[in-house]
């Protein structure tokens, strides 16, 4: 990393004039023909350069020089880096990064604001968007499915900004959220069968809580066979089923342009033949066209919502609906909550910053007015030593109302899963 302001322009400089002397078929990527190639314009183009570069510097500068052709800036050494989960950049002097839950400043610095808006636009414009003053606000996505977004002036005040939510070069699977102590065995046993058992299911936390995480481990249980249209505003998921459709929303690039919000894609997927439709995150009025779909024979449809608490996340949905523009009575809205919405698997980011499904609540139907629910597990915190919070994932105590279903599909869940102080392990095997 070059802190030397003097140095920093003179290395944009370089890289710009290095880029548009290769050769139009070259691919930027790090392959040693590349390299090479770079090596001989860079000695060219330091015959050229205003400022001298010390000695025990040219090791260091030469490879920033490569980040900046070749990768994005400053923010290489940062996303090569597996224990780095967040980067967050607040402006060009100030970069946050977390790291098992935590955030620290990590001493990466931008040139100037100008060098971060190279690196936005360098990351956003494969995917045909761009961000100016027209358009300040962007979401995005790296090579490797980690999620973008990026603000420019005039929204952002103090200078443009990045914030990048990085995923594993390897999707985590169930084993791996069973040993971050995500959930428990029976947690993952229950969820497996409901996945399978076409239960429609809504993913609720905060921002940052895990739930494409979770999202995408759920996705991982619907069967190969099943044809499968996931909708998106920026692709994150990664299923490895083979019958799979991505769908992603589309930006107008200039005035006039044509958008396609999450809305119309999930309007448009009812005419795919999908057997399974899952929503990145609903968060508008696709909610209301969500749940028709859920009605109407596309069971087994998951999404993901922010929301604090499964009853938080019934209250959420009746809004998102509202802003679909029906004028539809609550009443009526909450029917139809209640007969679409079969599982809410809470996700929670704790305090010492590990992430944790907190409660498996199933929608169980009306009474009344009020959307009935019950708890069938949830996480209880037993204390807290180090900085590191403890407790145990227990059983609400009742039998599910969609056991039946399950059983149908194959899966026979014991009894002592959902008994309250029970301590099996694993059961729900399918038979």
């Amino acid at each position: 990393m070059i802190k030397d302001k003097e140095l920093g322009h003179a290395l944009l400089w370089m890289a710009r004039k290095i880029e548009a002397s290769l050769p139009e078929n070259t691919v930027l990527e790090r392959a040693p023909q590349t390299v090479k190639l770079i090596r001989e314009r860079y000695d060219v183009a330091r015959k050229h350069a205003k400022v001298q570069i010390p000695p025990e510097q040219e090791t260091a500068f030469f490879e920033a020089l490569l980040d900046e052709i070749l990768g994005f800036g400053p923010l290489e050494s940062l996303l090569k880096d597996n224990g780095i989960t967040e980067i967050m950049v607040n402006r060009s002097d100030q970069v946050y990064i977390e790291q098992k839950g935590k955030l620290t400043l990590s001493g990466v610095e931008f040139v100037d604001d100008a060098h971060v808006e190279q690196v936005i636009n360098k990351i956003i414009k494969p995917l045909g968007r761009y961000a100016n003053r027209d358009s300040p606000l962007v979401d995005a996505r790296l090579p490797d499915g980690s999620r973008v977004n990026a603000v420019v002036a005039p929204c952002a005040i103090d200078g443009p900004n990045i914030t990048i939510r990085k995923f594993s070069k390897t999707p985590f699977g169930v084993k791996d959220l069973i040993k971050f102590g995500s959930f428990n065995e029976d947690m993952a046993a229950f969820l497996q069968a409901a996945v399978v058992s076409k239960l429609n299911i809504v993913v609720s936390g905060g921002t940052g809580s895990g739930k494409t995480t979770l999202l995408n481990v759920l996705s991982s249980f619907i069967p190969e066979g099943d044809r499968i249209v996931t909708i998106e505003d920026a692709a994150e998921l990664s299923l490895q089923q083979p019958h799979v459709v991505r769908l992603e929303t589309k930006k107008p690039s200039r005035t006039g342009d044509t958008e396609v919000t999450v809305r119309d894609l999930v309007i448009n997927s009812l005419r795919m033949r999908p057997e399974r439709i899952v929503v990145g995150e609903c968060r508008g009025g696709e909610a209301l066209d969500m749940l028709q779909a859920m009605n109407t024979g596309h069971d087994g449809s998951l999404t993901t919502i922010h929301a604090n608490n499964p009853r938080d996340t019934i209250s959420r949905l009746e809004t998102l609906v509202l802003m679909a523009g029906m004028d539809l009575p609550l009443t009526v809205v909450r029917k139809q909550i209640a007969s679409a919405v079969d599982l809410i698997v809470q996700q929670a980011r704790i305090r010492d910053g590990s992430r944790k499904v907190t409660s498996i609540t199933e929608v169980t139907g009306m009474e009344g007015e009020t959307v009935v629910m019950q708890e069938i597990f949830r996480f209880e915190e037993s204390g807290e030593k180090d900085g590191k919070v403890y407790g145990d994932f227990v059983p609400g105590g009742g039998r599910p109302n969609c056991e039946e279903r399950m059983r149908q599909y194959g899966f026979n869940l014991p009894a002592t899963m959902f008994m309250t102080g029970s301590s099996s392990r694993g059961g729900g095997r399918r038979r």
